[in-house]
C-alpha cells in the first residue's frame, strides 16, 4: 500500500453530507449523549454519533415526555450528526429510521455490529452478519424510507467468527450495502464472537478498503490515541477512522489527531486545569440535559476516564466514581484540580470497558 502523507488525507463526506476531519466519534451505547458529542465537537471531532437506539423504543417514543425527551436532543452547534439504530424486523427499523430522520439527525446510521449477547439474543446487532437476507432487507428498506438527501451508513463487524461462512457472509452484506445506496460502512476488526477480547484485525480493514475501491470507508477498533487513528488511516487505506472507547473522557483525543493529521507534533497531554475546565463544561451540559441530580451520577460513569489523564490516577477514579452531587463534585475538583500541572496520557489499560455496540 502507498505510504500516505499528511497533505493526501481527504476530507470525509457522506454523500453530499460533509464531515471534513476524517477522526469521528463512534456511537457508544451508554455514553455518546449529547454532553459527550458537544465536547467532542469542540475538541476537533468533525462529527458524532448518537448512543444506538432500538427501533421498538423509538417506535414508541414521545419527544416531549421528560423522562426520555433527551434521547433525541441535538443542538443547533453539533451538526452533522448521525443517529445510529439498532433491530431485529425489516418494518420496524424503517419506521425506527423514520423517527430518527424526524428529530432532526443528518445521517442514519445501521448498527450490525453490537456482540453484546442479550443484544445477539434478540437476533438485533451483530445477529445480523449470520442473515445476509433479513439484513439487506433492513438496508433496503431503511433507504428507501429515509430522503436521498440524507446519507445511510451502516456498521458492521468483520463477521460472526472466523469461519469461511461468515467471511463470505460479510462480503454478500457489504457489496448489497453498496449496491442499495449506501454512503459509507465502518468495519470494526473484531468478530462479534470476540466481543471486546483480543486485538482488532487492521489487516482485514485493508482488505475490506481494496475490495471496494473508491467507496467510503471507515475503521474502527482499538483507537486509543491520536497515533492509533494515524496508523489505522496510514496502515490500511481507509477514508476515516470511528472512536469509541478511546474518547470516553478523552475529548482531548480529537485535537491531538488534528496536530498529528496537520503535520505537527503530537501536543502535551492536557493540564489539570485544561482537564477541570472539560469536567467542569461535561456536568454543566448534563445538567442542562439531566438536571443536576441526574447529572452527577450520570458523570460518574466518565470519571473514571478522566481521572486517567491525571498524575494521580487512581486517587482520583476513588473520589469520581462516588461523586452523588453537584457538592461533591466541587469538592474533589477543588481536591484535585485546583493547583495546575502537566498531566498524562492514559494508560490502554484503562479501556477495559464494554461500552461501544458496534
Amino acid at each position: 500500500m502507498p505510504t500516505r502523507t499528511i497533505d493526501t488525507v481527504t476530507p470525509l463526506a457522506f454523500g453530499a453530507v460533509s464531515i471534513g476531519f476524517p477522526v469521528v466519534q463512534a456511537a457508544l451505547s451508554g455514553y455518546s449523549d449529547w454532553p459527550m458529542r458537544s465536547l467532542a465537537r469542540s475538541h476537533g471531532a468533525g462529527y458524532t454519533l448518537h448512543e444506538v437506539l432500538l427501533d421498538q423504543f423509538l417506535v414508541t417514543l414521545r419527544d416531549k415526555r421528560k423522562k426520555t425527551s433527551h434521547f433525541l436532543h441535538i443542538s443547533d452547534d453539533e451538526h452533522p450528526v448521525g443517529g445510529q439504530l439498532m433491530g431485529a424486523e425489516p418494518e420496524q427499523f424503517s419506521a425506527g429510521a423514520s423517527k430518527l430522520v424526524q428529530a432532526g439527525f443528518d445521517v442514519i446510521d445501521i448498527n450490525f455490529g453490537c456482540p453484546v449477547k442479550k443484544v445477539i439474543g434478540r437476533c438485533r446487532g451483530g445477529f445480523h452478519l449470520s442473515q445476509p437476507a433479513v439484513a439487506l432487507e433492513i438496508v433496503r428498506r431503511t433507504r428507501d424510507v429515509v430522503p436521498d438527501a440524507i446519507p445511510v451508513t451502516v456498521k458492521m463487524r468483520r463477521g460472526v467468527d472466523d469461519s469461511q461462512q461468515s467471511r463470505d457472509q460479510f462480503f454478500e452484506i457489504l457489496d448489497g450495502t453498496i449496491d442499495a445506496g449506501i454512503s459509507a460502512v465502518t468495519v470494526h476488526g473484531r468478530t462479534v464472537e470476540q466481543r471486546y477480547l483480543g486485538a482488532s484485525r487492521w489487516e482485514f480493514l485493508a482488505e475490506v478498503k481494496q475490495h471496494v475501491g473508491a467507496f467510503t470507508i471507515l475503521g474502527s477498533g482499538d483507537l486509543f490515541s491520536a497515533e492509533d487513528c494515524w496508523n489505522m488511516m496510514q496502515d490500511t487505506g481507509v477514508d476515516g477512522v470511528t472512536v469509541a472507547r478511546g474518547a470516553i473522557g478523552n475529548p482531548w483525543i480529537f485535537q491531538q489527531a488534528a496536530a498529528l493529521f496537520s503535520g505537527m507534533p503530537l501536543p502535551d497531554p492536557p493540564t489539570i486545569f485544561q482537564q477541570r475546565l472539560v469536567i467542569e463544561r461535561h456536568f454543566d451540559l448534563a445538567t442542562q440535559l439531566y438536571g443536576e441530580k441526574r447529572a452527577a451520577l450520570t458523570l460518574r460513569k466518565f470519571g473514571v476516564k478522566y481521572a486517567a489523564s491525571h498524575t494521580q490516577h487512581e486517587r482520583v477514579k476513588l473520589a469520581l466514581v462516588r461523586a452523588s452531587s453537584k457538592a461533591d463534585w466541587l469538592s474533589l475538583l477543588d481536591q484535585f484540580y485546583s493547583v495546575d500541572g502537566p498531566g498524562q496520557y492514559p494508560s490502554r489499560d484503562i479501556h477495559r470497558v464494554q461500552g461501544e455496540c458496534g
